[in-house]
């Protein structure tokens, strides 16, 4: 057994990038203390990520294949069923439920509406009291998984603080506090969908679960939960983190203007420079592992670091520098591998776009010197980002 060590310091809250890096270096594995005082398997470097993600039959994400360590949120019942936290033939027929909704078809038809969103949330920005997080990264992805949701606009933002505080809580209590209105709100949210059905993906999930009963009550409010609470909170956060990239890097952004063309890379390098998820969900190993000559015993929980992989420079030259040209070979690790691909991943990377190519012509200027992050070992991402004159 290798020594364990306790990396998630204030040094680390202070420039997660940077204490990555010095693992990365040191060893591909590390067996760590997380904050809570459980223990887990931190791998670093994307020749073993990139394989390990996509390893669905000696790393599982359901919790009874743990004995020992972290196994991520407390979660009753009605919120934990979803496709983070279960495998094999229950993860493909889960999947198949939801993917109809975000086929490219369908994904590519929303985007008039994203359009006029960005459009309008932008024309909103002022140089005396706006934030970017509030007042544009957050209510863009809000508005369209809001849409798809049919969620009530007085809903909307009361939800996507909930979900902020789940996974970033001030206190304990307030992660408690947190969950418990998140149930409660899309359990009383599947009722009335429930009494009152419309044209929207809740509508359809209630009836594959009513009337073609391919899932359970449970699976139902959870994949609620996932689609809504993962939607919102991966895509504001990266769009917030890269365009406070792009702020900094005024050639990057120079090179965006003159070149169109560069968008799609542009979002491929926000999501691997920007994305808030440090981690990928936490797996559990089902059977005795051997990772790059460290060995790691059955029901041991294994943290996959994306943003360490992200930034390998084994894998991406020059991984620190913000580059929007960078090839496309030296593909991305944020939105997953292999069975647990972010189902979003069109929709993700289409929101991104948009919002890139309405800022573009406007790009605001942004005050980084007063930005506020939220960071814990699992993300880092921007809580305040002033827009300034």
């Amino acid at each position: 057994m290798p020594q364990t060590t306790a990396p998630f310091t204030d040094d680390f809250a202070r420039d997660p990038y940077r204490a990555l890096a010095r693992l990365r270096e040191a060893a591909p594995v590390h067996h760590v203390t997380l904050p809570d005082g459980s223990r887990a398997w931190l791998v670093t470097r994307d020749a073993e990520v990139r394989p390990l993600l996509a390893d669905d039959r000696r790393l599982s994400v359901d919790k009874r294949h743990s004995r020992t360590g972290y196994t991520g949120f407390s979660l009753p019942p009605a919120l934990d069923r979803n496709l983070l936290n279960v495998d094999g033939a229950d993860h493909l027929r889960l999947r198949r439920l939801v993917s109809q909704g975000f086929t490219p078809r369908r994904v590519a038809a929303l985007r008039p509406a994203i359009t006029a969103t960005a459009e309008r949330l932008a024309a909103a920005l002022t140089p005396d009291g706006s934030d970017l997080v509030a007042d544009f990264a957050t209510p863009l992805p809000l508005a369209v998984f809001g849409d798809l949701f049919a969620l009530p606009e007085a809903d909307r933002a009361p939800f996507a603080r909930w979900i902020t505080t789940m996974l970033t809580p001030p206190a304990p209590r307030d992660a408690v506090a947190a969950i418990t209105a998140v149930h409660r709100f899309l359990v009383d949210l599947v009722a009335g969908r429930r009494a009152a059905p419309g044209d929207d993906l809740l509508s359809a999930l209630v009836t594959a679960r009513d009337e073609d009963d391919r899932l359970t009550e449970d699976e139902l409010v959870s994949l609620a939960f996932l689609i809504l609470g993962a939607g919102i909170e991966n895509v504001q956060h990266t769009v917030s983190a890269g365009l406070f990239a792009l702020s900094r890097h005024p050639d990057q952004l120079a090179a965006l203007r003159s070149d169109p063309a560069l968008l799609p890379g542009a979002v491929e390098e926000f999501l691997r420079y920007a994305h808030p998820n440090l981690t990928a969900i936490r797996r559990f190993t089902t059977e005795d592992l051997d990772v790059a000559g460290t060995a790691i015993p059955a029901g041991e929980t294994v943290l996959l670091c994306l943003a360490s992989a992200n930034r390998d420079p084994r894998r991406h030259a020059d991984p620190e520098a913000f580059d929007v040209t960078r090839p496309a070979k030296t593909a991305q690790l944020a939105l997953g591998a292999g069975l647990h691909y972010c189902l979003g991943a069109p929709l993700a990377r289409l929101e991104i776009e948009v919002a890139l190519t309405t800022l573009l012509p406007r790009f605001p200027r942004l005050d980084t010197g007063s930005a506020r992050w939220r960071t814990n070992f699992r993300s880092h991402a921007l809580a305040r980002l002033p827009v300034t004159a």
